[in-house]
């Protein structure tokens, strides 16, 4: 194994355990001694590969920016080159989202912000950016569909995006709330059916 590769192979142990202390700390906060002492180093080696705490957790957000959108793009192109309806686009998107979520429980509380405060706080701003790049995604394909398929929704596109970002960001603060317990994923197919039915045409008749 060359140098190379084993400084890169630390620092994803490092990260991994990270992710994994953030699972199990509830809402403690994690030391750099602490994380050292899981990863089975001194402090100073975990400074040799990152310079410091704020760092670690900017590497995990980007770990999440590129998971959750290399797989939008894939499924936005999916969608289109099938000619498949916005509604599946947008429920592949957003079970994505809730998928990824629901596998990697302790980068949860970085998603909702939690664990972002003292030393990390600068990082609040990237975070929030992550949802609104994802609610950009969203009208991005509303937008596209009003103009191919004749989407007509009974709101503006901005409406509509933010509700269903909403309802995302809720069901990752309930799985942190809940102490990782109660899944983003749960009951989501059934909830999907209600949220969809502007897109279907549902949301137009009358009993």
């Amino acid at each position: 194994m060359t140098q190379e590769t084993q400084a890169t192979s630390r620092r994803e142990q490092i990260l991994q355990t990270l992710a994994e202390m953030l699972e199990q700390e509830n809402g403690g906060r994690i030391t750099t001694a602490a994380l050292a002492r899981q990863v089975g180093v001194s402090e100073a080696a975990l400074y040799r590969h990152f310079p410091s705490k704020a760092k670690m957790f900017e590497a995990l957000i980007g770990f999440i920016e590129q998971s959750v959108f290399e797989r939008i793009q894939a499924i936005i192109e999916g969608t289109r080159r099938d000619q498949a309806p916005a509604s599946e686009c947008i429920r592949l998107i957003l079970t994505l989202v809730l998928t990824f979520a629901s596998r990697n429980p302790g980068l949860c509380r970085l998603l909702n912000g939690e664990i972002l405060s003292g030393d990390v706080a600068r990082l609040r701003p990237r975070m929030a950016q992550f949802f609104e790049r994802l609610e950009t995604q969203l009208k991005q394909v509303l937008r596209e569909a009003e103009i191919q398929q004749g989407l007509r929704l009974p709101s503006t596109v901005t409406t509509y995006a933010n509700l269903l970002m909403s309802v995302i960001e809720g069901r990752i603060g309930q799985y942190v709330r809940s102490g990782f317990r109660r899944a983003p994923t749960e009951l989501w197919e059934d909830q999907w059916q209600l949220l969809a039915a502007p897109l279907t045409g549902l949301a137009h008749l009358r009993p």
